[in-house]
C-alpha cells in the first residue's frame, strides 16, 4: 500500500514484478555510477584552469566518450528486452478473465472450463466503507484469482481508453475500444492487491479502482460454484 515518504516500489506479488524491481535497482546503480564518474571528471577539470589550455584535438578521448555510453546502453537494454519478452509471453493459461472498462467502473467475465461468471465492480463509497477497508480502493465485487496459477487477462473498453493496472503484480495494460489486449501473470502468494485505472478517462477517472483477491485453488473453485 502507498505510504507517506515511500520512495521504493510496491512489494512484488508475481515473478514479473520481481524482475521489474531487480531491473529498477540494477538501472539505478548504473545511472548513479555514471553520474558519479561524470561529476568527478567535471570537478577534476574545473579545478585546474590550465590543464586543457592548448588542447585542440584528442582522438582517444573522443573514441572513449563515444564507446563508453554505447556500452552502458547495451548493459541496460539487454535485461530490459528480457523483461519485455517475459511480459508478452503467454504460457498455457489455466484461467482467462475478460476485463472491460466503462465510465466509470470495471466489468469482468470468467467464461472458460466451467459455467460463465460475469459481474460488475464498483467502488464502495466513503459512507459504506468499513473501518478495516481502504478508502477509494475497495470495490463491491472483487476479482478472485488462484495463486500459483497462470492467469490471462483479456482487456477491452466499451467507451473510451482505460488502463487496467495493478502495481504489485507488475501489470499495466490499456483498455482500448474495439480492441482486445492481453497480458499473462502468476500470483505467487495469497492476499489483497489494489490498482486503479491509469489512463485519464473522464470526470470520475480516479473512482474506478481494481481489487484483486488471490486465494488458494480450493476456495476459488468453491467461489466459482456459488457465482
Amino acid at each position: 500500500m502507498p505510504t507517506w515518504m515511500k520512495m521504493n516500489l510496491s512489494n512484488s506479488a508475481s515473478p514479473i514484478m520481481e524482475q521489474l524491481i531487480f531491473f529498477n535497482d540494477y538501472t539505478m546503480i548504473t545511472i548513479t555510477s555514471i553520474t558519479a564518474i561524470v561529476m568527478f571528471m567535471m570537478f577534476t577539470i574545473t579545478k585546474n584552469k590550465f590543464s586543457n589550455r592548448i588542447l585542440l584535438e584528442n582522438q582517444l578521448t573522443e573514441t572513449l566518450w563515444t564507446i563508453m555510453p554505447a556500452v552502458s546502453l547495451i548493459f541496460i537494454a539487454i535485461p530490459s528486452l528480457k523483461i519485455l519478452y517475459i511480459m508478452e509471453e503467454i504460457i498455457n493459461p489455466s484461467i482467462t478473465i475478460k476485463a472491460i472498462g466503462h465510465q466509470w467502473y470495471w466489468s469482468y467475465e470468467y467464461s472458460d472450463k466451467s459455467k460463465k461468471t460475469d459481474f460488475e465492480s464498483y467502488m464502495i463509497s466513503n459512507k459504506e466503507t468499513e473501518t478495516q477497508m481502504f478508502r477509494l480502493l475497495e470495490v463491491d465485487n472483487r476479482i478472485k484469482i488462484p495463486f500459483l496459477t497462470q492467469t490471462r487477462m483479456i482487456i477491452s473498453s466499451s467507451d473510451v481508453i482505460h488502463s487496467w493496472t495493478v502495481p504489485s503484480v507488475g501489470v499495466k495494460m490499456d483498455a482500448v475500444p474495439g480492441r482486445l489486449n492481453q497480458i499473462s501473470f502468476t500470483m505467487k502468494k495469497p492476499g489483497l492487491f489494489f490498482g486503479q485505472c491509469s489512463e485519464i478517462c473522464g470526470t470520475n477517472h480516479s473512482f474506478m479502482p481494481i481489487t484483486l483477491e488471490s486465494v488458494n485453488l480450493k476456495n476459488f473453485i468453491e467461489w466459482k460454484k456459488n457465482n
